[in-house]
């Protein structure tokens, strides 16, 4: 994680997310890169909730 510089996560649940990153926030707040929520109708595979798309620099 320490390489990553963005995360883009698309849920289609933005305040199931909310609440379970409240609680992993303080986990990764030391290392927190830019990042982009966006609430989606679906994903590629219905069964999903999330999906993250990081990018990272070395």
């Amino acid at each position: 994680m320490s390489d990553v510089v963005r995360l883009n996560v698309y849920t289609t649940n933005v305040d199931e997310l909310l609440a379970a990153y409240a609680s992993a926030a303080e986990l990764i707040a030391s290392n927190m890169p830019a990042m982009t929520l966006l609430g989606v109708t679906r994903l590629a595979f219905p069964e999903l909730k999330v999906e993250i798309e990081a990018m990272a620099v070395r």
